[in-house]
């Protein structure tokens, strides 16, 4: 099989990932989460964002930000996001059907949502013939590769807190971001105020599971019976606990995310050298977007797998794993190079 560039999805699970799964596959341990893995998964968790914390783990992103967001709203609410947001986008409508309250997508160059657009929004408080503003949902690192800084951040935070809303992280690529920011998790979101946090790990190197995480533990009361119903307790949690336990493990994160952050680096740097190709986003994570004349992208295509991310200006994505490699870049982009100039 070939490399490719399609998505982070896309790459295998670290091999320490797949020793941690084998190595829990021993003897019978209590079901549902009452077991020793998932005690010590939730012990590395506070190591890094502090002892006040819930964490609850469910199979997928999906799933963590959909009930996330459901513990914290209701039918009447709107959630405020970009309109590159997953769950505005790459969520089937899940967050509209089993939520059932409004999101309100906010155009947006780089895919950061901004201060100045949220202000805009909050209008007609306690007006019961609209619907309320309650969450707005960030997404770090964001759809196009970019990075909210722990400023943009915390004036969100403040200013949602303010007005009597909570904050939500999407943090499918929290690692990529930590890792560009160069700070720590705990700096960036439990000093920034975040409510909550789906954390994930399944494009860095986990085979698959998420972490939903609430630093106001009043607000995850009653998330354990919103997991059940929502299909997301795990029997055999064990197995997804210990992924985690083994990628917060002596910075397992750290090392996957700052070498796929490394390979998108060097793929711009690459590309940035062919005239033909322009790039036309900040590249601040493990993604690089840019332009591909499209008479190029098929032939390309036969032998690299990529996404068109908009096809009418030609814009494509180029996705770096954990598992990519230099000679993964150096072809790809000699690929290119030649194809555009033949």
């Amino acid at each position: 099989m070939k490399r490719n560039f399609a998505s982070d999805n896309n790459s295998g699970i670290h091999p320490n990932i797949l020793k941690a799964i084998s190595e829990c596959n021993i003897d019978h341990v209590s079901a549902y989460g009452s077991d020793i893995y998932t005690e010590r998964a939730v012990d590395k968790f506070k190591e890094y964002f502090g002892e006040n914390i819930d964490v609850y783990f469910v199979i997928n992103g999906t799933a963590a930000n959909v009930l996330g967001l459901s513990t914290i709203t209701n039918s009447y609410n709107s959630i405020i996001c970009s309109e590159y947001s997953h769950i505005n986008v790459d969520e089937c409508g899940a967050p509209e059907k089993f939520i059932g309250c409004k999101l309100i997508n906010l155009p947006t160059e780089h895919a950061k949502i901004t201060l100045e657009q949220i202000k805009n929004l909050i209008l007609r408080m306690d007006d019961q013939h609209s619907n309320q503003a309650k969450v707005i949902s960030l997404t770090q690192s964001t759809e196009l590769g970019t990075v909210y800084s722990i400023d943009e951040i915390k004036n969100i935070v403040d200013y949602a807190h303010q007005n009597k809303m909570f904050v939500h992280v999407d943090g499918a690529r929290i690692s990529n971001a930590c890792v560009s920011l160069k700070t720590n998790f705990k700096k960036m979101i439990v000093e920034t105020g975040v409510d909550i946090l789906s954390f994930g790990g399944t494009k860095n190197g986990l085979m698959l599971g998420e972490a939903v995480i609430f630093f106001n533990r009043e607000l995850s009361e009653d998330f354990k019976y919103i997991r059940k119903q929502g299909m997301q307790l795990v029997s055999k949690m064990r197995f997804i606990s210990a992924q985690f336990e083994a990628y917060l493990t002596h910075n397992l994160w750290y090392e996957n995310a700052n070498h796929s952050n490394q390979m998108a680096q060097l793929l711009y740097e690459k590309l940035s050298n062919i005239p033909e190709i322009t790039i036309t986003q900040k590249v601040q994570s493990n993604g690089v977007f840019a332009i591909i004349p499209s008479k190029y992208i098929s032939i390309l295509q036969e032998k690299y797998s990529f996404y068109v991310w908009n096809e009418n200006t030609s814009e494509v994505r180029l996705m770096c794993s954990f598992d990519t490699t230099i000679d993964d870049i150096d072809k790809f982009a000699e690929l290119i190079k030649n194809t555009v100039k033949s």
